[in-house]
């Protein structure tokens, strides 16, 4: 599956623990990275400074569903699961 350019679900749902620049204790599950812009479009895609967790993400049917609210929910559902 191809990501959706502006879904912005796997930048809000889940935490991430390592530092993201302008984010230095990464951020909790449900805060908007403050690295996506309004277009919900990463702007750190290729950079080096980019975290390597967000690097690793691979968009698939399970994860990100059919739309970007069905992915902010299954996201959101994993993260808690996880906890």
């Amino acid at each position: 599956m191809d990501c959706r350019l502006g879904c912005g679900a796997c930048c809000i749902a889940p935490s991430i623990t390592t530092p993201i620049p302008g984010m230095p204790d990464g951020k909790p599950a449900g805060v908007r990275c403050i690295q996506l812009n309004e277009q919900n479009l990463c702007k750190l895609f290729g950079k080096a400074e980019r975290p390597a967790v967000c690097g690793l993400f691979a968009a698939t049917d399970d994860v990100c569903g059919s739309n970007d609210s069905e992915a902010l929910w299954l996201i959101s559902t994993l993260e808690a699961a996880t906890n």
